[in-house]
């Protein structure tokens, strides 16, 4: 996916939560922290209560999008610009393309390749790859 696609598919802010709960969630939302399914959504906010452990959460806590303030939509490119990217991307043009400063920009990208690590196991059995060594 490309930059414009990743606009075009996510114009706002409340799409890309909207994409994420029904990636996450499918439907039901779960706490985070004691996995209760019994929650109440917030009226103002995209956050839910939990009837169990009494906090509230949203979609994003327990991911690398947790306790940023940095927009979805430019976490969404740049997750874009780091997969495409056919030798890596450096925190400075990182910084340049999504207009972060490039300490923001170097901890979004160590944030993301941490989860390219992490959930290595999807890229079990056969994968298919163009231009390795």
């Amino acid at each position: 996916m490309n930059i414009i696609q990743v606009y075009k598919q996510f114009p706002t802010p409340d799409s890309c939560i909207t994409h994420l709960e029904k990636v996450r969630w499918n439907g039901t939302p779960i706490c985070p922290y004691c996995k209760a399914k019994s929650s109440t959504p917030a009226k103002n906010e995209r956050r839910h209560h939990c009837n169990s452990c009494n906090t509230t959460f949203s979609v994003t806590v327990g991911t690398i999008f947790h306790k940023t303030k940095i927009d979805l939509q430019k976490w969404f490119v740049a997750i874009s610009l780091v997969l495409n990217a056919k030798k890596g991307i450096s925190a400075r043009q990182l910084a340049r393309d999504i207009e972060v400063n490039k300490d923001t920009a170097w901890s979004m990208g160590m944030r993301i390749r941490r989860a390219m690590k992490d959930y290595g196991s999807l890229l079990e059995g056969i994968v298919e790859m163009d231009e390795t060594l």
